[in-house]
C-alpha cells in the first residue's frame, strides 16, 4: 500500500514527464479534464487538473465535478505513474476501471500509447 507522501511523488514525477513530453502535448492541446482518482485498497482520493494538454495541478481529495474517475490499488498508481508498468494490461484485466465518456477514455488510452510505447 501506498501512502499520500508516495502518491504525490508519483504524481510528481508523472506531471514533469507528461508535460515534457511534446508530442503528447501537442496531441492533447484540445484536452482540458477533471479526472478523479480513487485507491480502492486506502480509499484515498485525489484530483488532476488538466488544461490543454498540461497537468496544471495536483492535489489531495476530490475536488470539481470529474469528467474521468480512475480507481485501482494505491501501488498501481504509484508503478503506473513512474513508468514501472503500462495501465493497459491492468485496464483490460479489468484491475484499473475507468469511468467516463468513450472518447475519454479512448485518449486515456492514447496517453498510454505515447508514455508508455514499447508495453
Amino acid at each position: 500500500m501506498a501512502d499520500w507522501q508516495e502518491l504525490s511523488e508519483a504524481l510528481a514525477d508523472y506531471t514533469v514527464s507528461c508535460n515534457g513530453n511534446e508530442r503528447l502535448r501537442r496531441m492533447q492541446r484540445d484536452w482540458s479534464r477533471i479526472l478523479h482518482f480513487v485507491c480502492s485498497d486506502t480509499d484515498q482520493t485525489f484530483t488532476m487538473d488538466v488544461d490543454h494538454g498540461e497537468i496544471i495541478g495536483v492535489r489531495e481529495g476530490h475536488v470539481g465535478v470529474p469528467d474521468i474517475v480512475v480507481t485501482t490499488s494505491s501501488e498501481t498508481f504509484c508503478d503506473m505513474f513512474w513508468g514501472d508498468l503500462n495501465p493497459v494490461q491492468k485496464y483490460l484485466r479489468g484491475e484499473i476501471v475507468v469511468k467516463g465518456s468513450q472518447e475519454d477514455v479512448m485518449r486515456l488510452d492514447a496517453i498510454s500509447y505515447v508514455i508508455w510505447p514499447e508495453s
